[in-house]
Formats: structure tokens, C-alpha cells, sequence
């Protein structure tokens, strides 16, 4: 079977090649896929890249540990292990695994759910990672019903899903982006869009009961004194100082029974999860933004698309 393959650290197109692999075959607990489509997220660049903090974490300090890429997945079920008793060969799913961009791919059971009927395979894979990562940062900062709530950061690939999940909970959403994605963001749902390059969403003097920094780049200073008197703020991913930020000074700038700032961490795919995700897919009340597809032999220059950091939706890798 044909995947991709990391080779070595480095850039995308010098380190990623398409290779005829072995066909896996699943242990105990795990489902053999026919992968449909995969998706990349930030996460996956870090085997690829090779920066100091990943490589520190575990990634490897000379060679990448991990041989695939990707982790979003949607396919076809073609075999089970022995303990498998959710699902059968014809199945069709999507869930996380590890190596998703190949032909065939091996999930754990708990990593995948049903794909609902009205979504396509495409659709499936791009919704794991980046929309467990809106929901579990709009449920750390407390979603509920008529909630003012701000999403700093629309576009991209957890904005546009914090959007939409935001106003599934019944919230008031104002959204936050640059001017090539205003018009996305309204189709998406949002009551208001501030654009950046125009507006200053702190000079505004609104005060909100959620906000949700997603690659956020203002100090958490600005954002806690956006938020109401009980208000949160959560900081969803970003690049290193924003993170380092979050986690050094939000615990100072919260109050004990008041304002709150705090970083999420990531996202922990979970069957519950993506379950719940797939009602709502299932509902139409969330639709992935797939801003480009590409064949499994261009997942190099996917991954340098994603890492030029301007990509306005899901990036798909189809099989």
C-alpha cells in the first residue's frame, strides 16, 4: 500500500515521500481502514519539522520516532480484531489514529465513531482534532445558552468549528478575523465579525462571558479585561510565546472567584467526543470548511501550505 512517509526532520518537501509500505494488520482492540481522506493539523507537523520542544518531548532528538503522517481519518472498515464489537467490515467511520495519510490505515476502536449519512468522507476527516479542540475549549471556559462569546481567531481550522459550535449551545457569538475571512465567518454563523486590520475588538469596550483565544496574539492581560465579572478566557494552541504566556501569567491575572484566563492544552479524542460531534454533523448545525483537497501524492506540499500558517479552513488529503 502507498503512504507517506517521514524520512528525516526538516521541510515538508524535502522530508515527506510517498512509499510502498506493508499492509497492516489489526491487533486486539484496533479497526483496518480504508482511508478515504485524512486531514493535517498543527500536530502533525511537529514529527516533521522537528523543533527543539518536540524533540525534547519525546519526537526524537536526532530522527523523527514517528515513520506516518496525519491523524484525522474517514473511511471504510475492511477488517476488525479479535475484541472489536462496535464494528464490522463495511462500516463507515472517522476518528484519530496515527499515519492516516496512506492507503489503509489502523485505528483503535475507541478513536472512531459512525460517519453520519449526510457528510462525505472529506467531511469526516477533517472534523476530529480541530473540533474537539473547539469543544473542549468552549466546555473549559463554561458554554451555556445566551453566553456572550468571542472567538479570537475564526478562520483557520478550530476557529470556524468554535464558531459554529458556539451558536449550537445557544450562544451569542462575535468572531474575530482578518478581512479575507469576514465573509466566511458570517457564513459560519456569527453574530458579529470584528476585522482586525480595521478594528481593535478591545477598543470596542465590550466585556463578554467567554472568549476563546485560538492562536490568540494579544497578551492575556487584553483579554482578561474583555471578559465580564465572571467571565473566562481560554487559550486555545498559538505559537510558543502566546502558550508560554497563558501558562506564566494567566494564573496571575485570574481572580479566585471572578475573571478567569487559563491555556487548554490538547485536544483528548475521545469517543464521547466525536459522537457528540457527529449528532451535530448529523443535525446540520456543523459543517467542516475544507479550504483545499489534495491527492495523497501532494501531502508535501499540504503540510508547507498549513505551516505558512494562512490557510482559511481544513486542508484534505483524499486517497
Amino acid at each position: 500500500m502507498r503512504a507517506v512517509v517521514i524520512t528525516r526532520y526538516g521541510k515538508p518537501a524535502e522530508v515527506l515521500q510517498v512509499q510502498e509500505v506493508e499492509r497492516p494488520v489489526p491487533a486486539d482492540h484496533q479497526v483496518l481502514l480504508k482511508v478515504h481522506a485524512a486531514s493535517l493539523n498543527v500536530v502533525d507537523q511537529a514529527p516533521v519539522s522537528g523543533g527543539i520542544i518536540p524533540r525534547l518531548a519525546g519526537a526524537g532528538l536526532l530522527r523523527p520516532k514517528q515513520k506516518f503522517v496525519g491523524t484525522d481519518v474517514a473511511g471504510e472498515v475492511v477488517a476488525v480484531g479479535p475484541a472489536v464489537t462496535r464494528f464490522q467490515p463495511g462500516d463507515e467511520v472517522f476518528g484519530a489514529t496515527s499515519g492516516s495519510c496512506a492507503e489503509y490505515a489502523l485505528a483503535r476502536e475507541k478513536s472512531l465513531v459512525a460517519k453520519p449519512a449526510n457528510i462525505t468522507f472529506k467531511e469526516g476527516a477533517a472534523t476530529p482534532v480541530a473540533a474537539t479542540s473547539a469543544l473542549q475549549g468552549l466546555r473549559k471556559g463554561g458554554i451555556a445558552p445566551g453566553q456572550k462569546v468571542l472567538i479570537h481567531g475564526s478562520s483557520g481550522a478550530v476557529g470556524p468549528f468554535a464558531v459554529q459550535i458556539a451558536k449550537a449551545f445557544g450562544a451569542e457569538v462575535s468572531a474575530v478575523c482578518s478581512s479575507r475571512n469576514v465573509e466566511n465567518s458570517r457564513r459560519l454563523g456569527a453574530d458579529e465579525v470584528i476585522d482586525y486590520t480595521t478594528t481593535d475588538f478591545a477598543s470596542l469596550g465590550k466585556r463578554y462571558d467567554l472568549i476563546l483565544a485560538v492562536n490568540g496574539n494579544r497578551p492575556p492581560a487584553v483579554y482578561r479585561n474583555a471578559l465580564t465579572p465572571q467571565g473566562r478566557c481560554v487559550v486555545v494552541g498559538g505559537k510558543i510565546p502566546q502558550i508560554l504566556q497563558a501558562l506564566l501569567f494567566g494564573p496571575f491575572l485570574s481572580e479566585k472567584q471572578g475573571r478567569q484566563v487559563g491555556f487548554m492544552g490538547i485536544a483528548s479524542i475521545n469517543r464521547a467526543d466525536l459522537e457528540f460531534l457527529a449528532e451535530l454533523l448529523a443535525a446540520e448545525k456543523v459543517k467542516p470548511l475544507i479550504e483545499r483537497v489534495y491527492p495523497l501524492e501532494q501531502t508535501a506540499e499540504a503540510m508547507g501550505y498549513l505551516l505558512e500558517g494562512h490557510a482559511q479552513g481544513k486542508l484534505v488529503v483524499a486517497t
